[in-house]
């Protein structure tokens, strides 16, 4: 429901003493974690074409020709793949100090190293696909077991991730895609009353990585079909993330850029967050309706869950509860030059608001973080000013001491 696509804030890391992976799950890692620097003042977007990292970025040498936020996804794809965050590649003196990112360091150095050979593998084996990428070798840890283990070969298996959950085999067991979406709709309210919800505006708090994990007043701001605005009041300055129907951005004083064009899979998120925002029209919106997945638990529920794909072919995934027939979580893949990033919303806290259930809490998941908006008002078919959303004005950034 909110438009789920934050960035790391770089000034604001908390090292905690429960080792890294306890800092990765309470406050997630920086997006900058490997190969860069942000210069110290912002550039504004290019109306001509995306931002590119090495416009943006200093010391960019192997992740060059990609937009600014795809290279910060594959930051968050780096630290999730090492179990790092940013002071374990950077100088501690980078959180203090934006122009310290560009120093060098034998692990920035290696990096670049095994992006080359990686790359190199993946074209000479795999059509230039990242097939083969940080994570296949070092799992969440910094370095890569080279055997095997016994305890994992004869102990009882994990439990499959409800995020990697692929076709295998079409089954003809269980309900279509058609008849999920029908449920779905007549279990918020049904078609006639959706229709009647063209518009809503809503307070609540956030509570995130950019927030240290401190709750912090939201705003969320929707109109049908497809537009939305989400404004978090960080104790730094708000945070607006916007999607206008057909672009989106992200304004925060706490980013290297104070105005972040939103590009690829980003974008296409985006434009489904809004959509669901108003799901009468998410059968006709979305395309090439797949089910056949086998039904999976997450959290003692059954979840049924099937695909759909926007006008570009970017496929998300819905899973939808077995007893009541509410959408429960929203998985999407984003691309970037290095693999592909998961990012999970979880919904809950369905309440009545204009004779339609809404969802009043979501906790988004992804590589760099978890978020979690709990709202505690939402007001339907609100007059909304055109200009709630339009690009947001960049943001005054603040001022980091010189080296």
């Amino acid at each position: 429901m909110a438009l789920a696509l934050g960035m790391m804030s770089y000034s604001r890391i908390l090292i905690g003493t429960g080792g890294k992976r306890s800092v990765l799950r309470t406050f997630g890692v920086s997006l900058v974690c490997l190969l860069i620097v942000a210069r110290a003042s912002g550039q504004a977007v290019s109306a001509q074409k995306p931002q590119m990292a090495e416009d943006v970025f200093k010391n960019v040498q192997v992740l060059r020709g990609i937009p600014v936020d795809e290279f910060m996804g594959t930051m968050g794809f780096f630290a999730a793949s090492l179990g790092l965050n940013c002071i374990d590649c950077h100088v501690a003196e980078s959180l203090d100090n934006w122009a310290r990112f560009g120093d060098d360091t034998p692990r920035k150095i290696t990096a670049r190293r095994m992006v080359l050979m990686v790359r190199a593998l993946n074209q000479t084996n795999f059509g230039g696909k990242p097939t083969v990428t940080c994570y296949s070798c070092h799992r969440g840890v910094n370095q890569p077991e080279g055997m095997p283990s016994l305890a994992e070969q004869y102990g009882t298996p994990p439990p499959e991730d409800p995020d990697r959950i692929q076709i295998r085999k079409k089954s003809a067991a269980g309900p279509s895609a058609q008849q999920l979406l029908d449920r779905y709709i007549q279990a918020v309210g049904g078609a006639q009353q959706l229709a009647k919800v063209t518009s809503f505006a809503a307070k609540g708090t956030y509570a995130g990585y950019d927030s240290d994990g401190v709750k912090v007043p939201v705003e969320v701001f929707a109109k049908a079909p497809d537009q939305l605005t989400t404004v978090v009041h960080t104790r730094l300055g708000n945070k607006t993330t916007t999607y206008d129907g057909h672009s989106g951005w992200i304004a925060a004083n706490d980013e290297p850029v104070p105005l972040i064009e939103l590009n690829g899979g980003r974008l296409e998120g985006s434009s489904v967050d809004a959509l669901l925002c108003f799901p009468g029209g998410i059968k006709q919106e979305l395309s090439n309706w797949q089910s056949g997945f086998p039904e999976v638990d997450v959290d003692g529920h059954a979840l049924q869950v099937i695909e759909g794909s926007t006008a570009t072919g970017f496929q998300v995934k819905l899973y939808f509860d077995a007893r009541s027939g509410l959408l429960v979580r929203q998985v999407r893949y984003l691309k970037t030059v290095v693999g592909v990033n998961p990012m999970h919303i979880a919904y809950g806290d369905y309440r009545l608001v204009a004779g339609v259930k809404m969802p009043f809490r979501w906790t988004v998941t992804w590589t760099d973080g978890q978020s979690t908006t709990q709202l505690t008002e939402i007001r339907a078919n609100v007059p909304i000013e055109a200009a709630t959303f339009s690009k947001p004005t960049p943001a005054a950034q603040p001022k980091f001491a010189t080296p």
